[in-house]
């Protein structure tokens, strides 16, 4: 079979449940097992899953057996194939803890670093200085130090795990986090008590590879999820834009300001074939020349010109995405303009779209079917309307999707 990509190692299966969710949300193909590794590898739909969730039913194990479940489901995991591993931990604080985390970290590599973040911001759980709080109050403030089965003794999570702990700061990349939390020990606590620094986390573990064994709740899952899956997309979205609309202008200009790379053709280039030919050339010649991952934005001159309809644009501009999607490797593409979309689909020989969401009311998003370029994810968009980020929206949901072939 074929191996899953990522895996989910959960203390509880509700806990399992609502980790792997987050996964679904974005387009990873995701099984939910009642049970520990070997059942979960063992299970017939596991050979379509890129996830799979596993529940090692240990919260509420002495600290030396639930340290054996739990390396020995790892191990198992990381022997089938797996590439990325999330340690589901209670975001109170529930079960025995360190032993989990510790078993999972010396399972899964040697050079392993477990980044601890039980932080949820959605459900009023944070992380302050190391202090885990839950709606504002300390977590041994809350039901859970009574909790009958796993009382919370302590709710400094680094004395909890005998572990460093690191700040975040607002102004520092992700790959500066990364740095610090390299540079500060085998199990090292990160604070959180935003999305936004959810995020930087996830890209700072994301930067970090297959060394890091991310533990957390689903808050710190939701944007790895999308994070892994932006990792898997390599190649420029190439976005395209022939509608004449004063708000697809201004969401082009959008993209600009994020950094786009542009080409932007004349009139008289797109009027006559020759000129348009050595156009497209030396246009393909720079795209391969651009770094991976970037934003390439094909927009129509504004106004009208002589002896240039809106077709013949559309036309043009269709062939280029087209050849840019096809000898460059692109890895999305995104069409404003009804007569834009239609021209880049015929160029690649589409037959249609397979709908898997939208990126907002209006832009719906899927893969191509039919033609060479089928399977790659595309997001098709009307000129006149949308806010002015909405483009770069849209390239987001193209690169932090999973779309499975």
């Amino acid at each position: 079979m074929t191996a899953p990509f990522i895996a989910i190692v959960a203390d509880d299966l509700t806990g399992s449940g609502d980790t792997a969710v987050q996964f679904v949300r974005v387009g990873w193909q995701t099984q939910l097992s009642v049970g520990r590794a070997a059942q979960a590898l063992a299970d017939p739909c596991a050979a379509q899953a890129e996830v799979i969730a596993v529940t090692t039913h240990s919260r509420a194990l002495d600290a030396l057996e639930a340290a054996r479940v739990v390396g020995e489901d790892v191990s198992a995991l990381r022997a089938a194939g797996v590439k990325r591993l999330y340690k589901k931990v209670d975001s109170t604080l529930r079960g025995p803890f360190l032993a989990e985390i510790d078993a999972a970290r010396r399972a899964w590599r040697e050079d392993a670093i477990a980044v601890v973040c039980p932080a949820f911001p959605a459900t009023g759980r944070s992380l302050k200085n190391g202090v885990l709080y839950v709606d504002g109050r300390p977590v041994t403030e809350t039901s859970a130090a009574t909790d009958p089965v796993t009382p919370v003794t302590e709710s400094h999570v680094p004395t909890l795990l005998g572990s460093a702990h690191v700040p975040q700061r607002a102004d520092e990349a992700a790959d500066e986090l990364a740095a610090r939390i390299l540079a500060a020990g085998d199990i090292v606590v990160v604070d959180a008590e935003t999305p936004e620094d959810m995020e930087r986390l996830a890209c700072a573990i994301a930067w970090l590879g297959e060394r890091a064994l991310p533990v957390g709740s689903g808050g710190l899952a939701a944007p790895l999820a999308r994070i892994w899956a932006r990792s898997e997309h390599q190649g420029a979205v190439v976005v395209v834009v022939t509608s004449q609309h004063s708000c697809a202008r201004e969401q082009a200009r959008g993209l600009v300001e994020k950094g786009a790379r542009v080409w932007g053709p004349e009139p008289e280039q797109l009027t006559h074939p020759e000129r348009w030919a050595a156009y497209m050339d030396q246009a393909l010649t720079k795209a391969q020349g651009e770094p991976p991952q970037g934003t390439w934005l094909l927009l129509a001159p504004e106004g009208a010109h002589p002896g240039l309809d809106s077709d013949a644009v559309a036309t043009r501009l269709g062939e280029l995405a087209a050849r840019m999607v096809l000898e460059c490797r692109a890895a999305g593409v995104v069409a404003t303009g009804g007569d834009g979309a239609s021209a880049v689909l015929d160029a690649l020989g589409a037959g249609g779209i397979a709908l898997v969401d939208e990126v907002t009311g209006g832009m719906p998003l899927g893969t191509l079917t039919g033609g060479p370029a089928a399977g790659l994810p595309v997001v098709t968009k009307a000129g006149g309307f949308g806010t002015p980020d909405v483009l770069t929206r849209a390239v987001t949901a193209v690169r932090e999707r999973r779309f499975s072939a």
